[in-house]
């Protein structure tokens, strides 16, 4: 009878490996460790290339005969099974190797990486797909793995996949795959409904598979902890820089940063006195929208710094007059935090303002600025004061031109609104009437309340 030890993987080596092996197998790692460490230190006899040096305790030749025995094993062992789970019907279709760096700097830097990921379509080859039946989908490069929204090559990838045109999915980890991991669990989905493999640079997994599904969402999972660690990491330097003013961000026009690395005024002298000249017309006239106005009267141009640091000079607007005053840099501020910006699940990203509590660094008198910091509260105050709504009637709004009294100040008694302002010239002179029509405006019903204007004034004064 053949003996049971010629039976294993260890059969081509000496009697004191198979032993040592049969150690293993039989009374577990324990047992065989015990053993090992009682056996006499005998020298060793045996042919092996004179270039090695050996040990002499038998025991360790023997550990080193079967974890050798064992690493020979796996790897015969997981080259076996990827073949055995590619059928003949998986040969049949077309086998996909998605490529993807997640930057254009990685994608110029890091070429070895794109070498790795290219020479999988010899792992296809090795496991029977012809050359012109390998689809290689890299239009994805540059491109973060964190979402599928703006991934249009993963999103062929799945659809290809979903209709049953993909015999095998190649990628060389799972990160280069999704970094999502809802994106990657409905790519395992897809997969296993299809019948298709996936193949990584560790071996070949069959989504149908518990086993391999469960390693999969394992690895899915791990990808998206590591995308996690590595922005929570870069964030919490950044955040740690700018707490103590010192994270460079871009400026607005008006500032530039000098040879030291330190924010200074514009040198240009004409930016210099545009932007000084736009401070004094808003505190003198106490509105962004006056503002523009006098701009386009006086035809004075504000500058504005393109992408290239190029400035040039374009007509005030009053998103850029609201930009300008709420912006605390010209104040002679460092902030950092003021915004606060979120995707949606189109891929659309939101900014939404935040109030100062929620800054994560705000550095009064940093850097020289156009105005005083107490000068940029004021301004705020007057903007927010401007602005008028339905729901608070006790906010006031800008002051107009005209004769009324009360304009901007007068609120209606029965829905709560500011009055509109209504001239009209009669026997001989202007007069003028406190109207709230905004409800016939907006919804077509009745007039609220007219009230004229003379009778009620002088009861203010």
């Amino acid at each position: 009878m053949t003996d049971a030890a010629d039976q294993l993987p260890g059969a081509a080596l000496p009697l004191m490996a198979r032993s040592g092996l049969m150690l293993f197998l039989r009374r577990g790692m324990w047992g065989w460790a015990q053993t090992l460490t009682a056996t006499a230190i005998t020298p060793r006899e045996q042919n092996y290339p004179s270039s090695i040096v050996w040990p002499l305790h038998r025991g360790h030749s023997a550990v080193v005969h079967v974890l050798a025995t064992i690493a020979m094993s796996i790897n015969d062992r997981r080259s076996m099974n990827g073949h055995l789970k590619v059928q003949p019907h998986h040969l049949e279709r077309s086998a996909y190797l998605y490529i993807r760096q997640s930057s254009m700097r990685q994608v110029i830097d890091n070429t070895e990486s794109a070498m790795r990921q290219y020479a999988l379509r010899g792992r296809a080859i090795a496991l029977g797909w012809r050359e012109e039946q390998i689809i290689v989908i890299d239009n994805d490069q540059g491109e973060s793995g964190a979402s599928a929204v703006w991934r249009e090559g993963f999103q062929r990838l799945v659809s290809d996949v979903g209709m049953g045109h993909a015999g095998i999915v190649m990628g060389l980890e799972v990160s280069r795959l999704a970094r999502n991991n809802a994106d990657w669990q409905r790519l395992l989905e897809i997969c296993a409904l299809a019948d298709t493999l996936i193949l990584d640079e560790d071996g070949v997994y069959d989504p149908a598979s518990f086993n391999d599904r469960l390693l999969l969402g394992l690895k899915g999972t791990m990808s998206e902890a590591e995308l996690h660690v590595i922005k929570a990491r870069l964030r919490g330097g950044i955040l740690n820089k700018a707490r103590r003013g010192e994270f460079r961000c871009p400026l607005p026009t008006g500032l530039v940063y000098d040879h030291s690395g330190n924010v200074a005024l514009e040198p240009d002298m004409q930016v210099r006195e545009t932007i000084v000249h736009f401070f004094e017309t808003f505190s003198r006239v106490g509105s962004a929208s006056q503002t523009v106005k006098a701009f386009r009267q006086e035809g004075i141009l504000f500058p504005s710094r393109l992408h290239d640091s190029q400035t040039v000079f374009r007509p005030l607007t009053t998103s850029t007059a609201m930009r300008v005053l709420h912006n605390p840099r010209y104040a002679g501020a460092y902030a950092y935090g003021c915004r606060r910006y979120r995707r949606t699940i189109d891929g659309k990203r939101i900014v939404r303002e935040q109030d100062n509590d929620d800054w994560t660094a705000c550095i009064p008198d940093a850097h020289p600025g156009y105005i005083s910091w107490e000068q940029h509260q004021e301004n705020l105050r007057i903007l927010k004061s401007n602005i008028c709504h339905r729901w608070n009637a006790g906010v006031a709004s800008p002051p107009r031109e005209g004769p009324a009294l009360l304009q901007g100040r007068a609120v209606c008694g029965q829905c709560g609104r500011h009055f509109r302002m209504r001239y009209a010239a009669r026997r001989g002179r202007q007069e003028a009437w406190y109207v709230c029509d905004r409800a016939r405006s907006d919804r077509g019903e009745p007039l609220c309340q007219a009230i004229a204007a003379p009778p009620v004034e002088p009861s203010v004064c």
